[in-house]
């Protein structure tokens, strides 16, 4: 059993006990008294950061490392320090006390993503505590309102303050270099893309009468099957670079043709709820707003969809929604983002395969696009190309897939030490 006590496992710990929830639409309890934390741990290893507020209590912390070589391109190497928000009475624990049991670190944060915040600062801090250097020069970055877009985090610095990111060509942060068992054997998914967001609203109008009126002009029925339409629609599979090689790969390892991706997906077990959305556009109701009173029939019903579209295809998937629901249902953009995709190749996927290679001999390492969406897109827009890697050596019974925004989030103890010793081993290596 790992030391419950290690730095990594106390460095997530504290940090699970700051409330960072973040509900959208500017509405957080913040992040500055978890970036006040981090600040103190850099100042501890002698390293100086920078906070910057977009709005009160918004905060993100950037630190510069110096490389062990300055001919190097720089690495950003970030997190984000908020959390979705926690409903305590569907948990098993109280979601930010930090809790150790049965050899897993629980709470809010616990993998999306606060533990490798811990890694990152843990990593970091045991390569300057024994006298060395990165090979390349750092850029850390702990970001405010990840979980809502990063209005108030990634995107407002990318376009506030890019100078903070100057000299750096790549990136590395969550969702990736995480295990999974495939066929009996352990796999690593390494992200090198990420689907497109676009968050959407489905607006009805009707017309305003008594809720006794006979009245088929009305806009919540009109709405009702607008989203039942979105909600039931199957988009069919579209296999990019990325997706294609991974579904080869893992038909690879099941023995199976891989002439039907969504069965090859099926079969790796929880994590296929990842994998088969990222091999089509996808477009989920969230959020209804209509009414407001029991016998007042609205002008007015909206919807909020979350629509995640493969990259670069973002008005394609709007179009077909829009056929969907037909042209009286009014759709309004209300956040998108781009989505993004590299080779499974070049120096850093080496440099990343190889370190959890020598931690984890003969699991191989798989390519993969993440359905839903990180920092790593602002960063894009500075010629930044980021990949998920926040490694972790995970046990096949434990659901990670749910741990994301789930209900008794989760993570092994000694998962957190592997991630923290593939790190290490990158950031000396690459």
């Amino acid at each position: 059993m790992t030391d419950q006590t290690t730095r990594t496992v106390q460095l997530a710990r504290d940090l699970i006990r700051f409330d960072t929830q973040n509900w959208g639409g500017g509405r957080s309890s913040g992040e500055a008294d978890a970036a006040a934390y981090v600040t103190d741990v850099l100042a501890s290893m002698g390293v100086a950061s920078e906070t910057f507020e977009a709005a009160p209590g918004r905060a993100t912390v950037i630190a510069r490392i110096e490389g062990s070589d300055p001919s190097l391109p720089l690495l950003v190497v970030h997190g984000h320090l908020d959390v979705v928000p926690a409903d305590a009475a569907e948990w098993s624990v109280d979601p930010f006390a930090g809790e150790i049991r049965d050899g897993l670190l629980w709470g809010r944060g616990a993998v999306d993503m606060k533990q490798m915040d811990a890694m990152i600062l843990a990593a970091v801090e045991r390569i300057l505590a024994s006298g060395r250097r990165p090979r390349r020069g750092l850029v850390l970055a702990f970001f405010a309102d990840e979980e809502a877009g990063g209005i108030f985090g990634s995107q407002w610095m990318v376009r506030n303050h890019p100078e903070v990111f100057a000299g750096a060509t790549e990136a590395i942060s969550e969702v990736g270099g995480y295990s999974v068992e495939i066929a009996g054997q352990r796999a690593y998914l390494l992200q090198t893309g990420e689907k497109a967001l676009q968050w959407i609203l489905l607006r009805a109008r009707g017309t305003a009468a008594h809720g006794s009126q006979h009245m088929r002009d009305n806009a919540v029925t009109k709405l009702a099957a607008a989203v039942a339409a979105v909600g039931a629609h199957e988009f069919p599979v579209e296999l990019t670079d990325t997706t294609r090689e991974l579904i080869a790969r893992i038909a690879g390892l099941l023995g199976t043709p891989a002439d039907d991706p969504d069965a090859v997906a099926e079969r790796t077990g929880t994590i296929s709820r990842f994998l088969r959305s990222s091999l089509r556009h996808t477009a989920n109701p969230t959020m209804l707003d209509a009414g407001y009173k029991h016998n007042v029939i609205p002008s007015v019903a909206e919807a909020r969809i979350d629509v995640r579209p493969l990259p670069g295809r973002e008005r394609e998937a709007i179009d077909a929604i829009q056929a969907l629901v037909g042209d009286e249902i009014e759709i309004e953009l209300v956040h998108g983002d781009v989505g993004i995709e590299h080779p499974f190749g070049g120096a850093l996927v080496e440099a990343m395969t190889a370190s959890l290679g020598r931690h984890d001999p003969d699991a191989p390492v798989l390519p993969y696009m993440l359905s839903g969406g990180t920092d790593n897109k602002a960063l894009s827009e500075l010629g930044i190309a980021g990949y998920g890697f926040a490694p972790l050596r995970l046990t096949p019974e434990l659901d990670f897939a749910a741990m994301f925004h789930g209900v008794d989030e989760r993570v092994p103890l000694d998962a957190l030490d592997f991630g923290t010793d593939v790190l290490e081993d990158l950031l000396l290596t690459y």
